[in-house]
């Protein structure tokens, strides 16, 4: 990844690398010994930054059994691998979808988290490299959204199918598969409709996007949720909605430079068991870029690169 990439990560992510480092500091001013308080304290510096409990107490458990099969001698040394640390917890195995060739991509998440506007970026990103990209405006139920989507496709130079306000979003998925085989499209991205009058009224659309996606599609079809880190703990709950109703391929976490719970990022990968594949750190079109867990977990921790 290049060098630009991440300082402009290592920027996006200072509120949480400040708020993670004085904790630490604190750790290290109780002095050196890896006794009870440092552990529960270490624990607890990583609960700020909104790992999770299931990442942390995994975290945590990981180092002290690398503490003491590497002999590390003090508190100061396992500070020093907890970069490394977060980068394995961080690393869930799996593709990212947008890479595949072909593949259709549904997009899901709640209205705000920043989802019309990355499947825009993803879109001029990969027409750029030479993909033929087909959009599939089936939010309908926000008219900002498929104008909002217009304009992202007139950037892209890449087709979007979309349909008046208030049209059945399963439908405009249906043209879409019809429009992009025309085309021979190798990747179709759909944007899906955030919210309805309740969750269940959302999932149960979803799903029959799902099932339309599923039999129509002439690829291969794979779920992404776009997530708004800002959120924290209450996006993660979201998150698992979502991906007990639809079975979740990836993850896209957008907004990390308006928290200071970066850590949120190690949440949701863990205990979802997902990959995340692009972070946001910005509103420029350049400030969404696929995700890279070392160099997360060093702008997380501070590390030098």
């Amino acid at each position: 990844m290049s060098t630009p990439w991440f300082q402009k990560i290592g920027d996006g992510l200072a509120s949480t690398r400040e708020r993670l480092k004085g904790h630490l500091n604190v750790l290290l001013d109780r002095g050196p010994d890896l006794d009870a308080a440092f552990w529960d304290d270490l624990e607890d510096a990583l609960l700020q930054a909104d790992m999770g409990v299931t990442a942390t107490t995994e975290m945590v458990e990981a180092l002290r059994d690398t503490a003491a099969r590497e002999a590390l001698p003090d508190a100061a040394a396992v500070v020093a691998r907890l970069s490394r640390q977060i980068a394995e917890e961080v690393a869930v195995p799996g593709d990212d979808p947008f890479a595949l060739d072909p593949v259709t991509v549904l997009v899901v998440g709640v209205n705000g988290t920043g989802k019309t506007t990355s499947v825009g970026k993803i879109a001029k990103a990969a027409a750029e490299n030479g993909r033929r990209v087909v959009i599939g405006s089936a939010d309908t139920f926000r008219a900002a959204a498929i104008e909002q989507l217009r304009v992202w496709a007139d950037r892209a130079s890449v087709p979007v199918i979309e349909r008046p306000h208030g049209s059945d979003p399963a439908s405009v998925v249906f043209d879409t598969l019809a429009e992009a085989q025309d085309r021979d499209a190798d990747l179709i991205i759909i944007d899906t409709a955030g919210r309805l009058h309740t969750s269940r009224d959302l999932m149960a659309e979803l799903q029959k996007v799902r099932r339309v996606a599923d039999r129509e599609s002439p690829h291969p079809v794979r779920v992404v949720l776009v997530m708004d880190a800002t959120t924290g703990q209450n996006g993660l709950v979201q998150a698992r909605e979502f991906h007990r109703a639809l079975g979740l391929d990836a993850l896209v976490l957008t907004k990390l430079d308006g928290t200071a719970k970066g850590g949120i990022v190690v949440a949701v990968a863990r205990e979802l068991g997902v990959p995340v594949v692009r972070i946001g750190v910005g509103e420029g079109i350049d400030d969404l870029e696929p995700f890279d867990a070392s160099v997360f977990a060093a702008a997380i921790t501070g590390e030098t690169r």
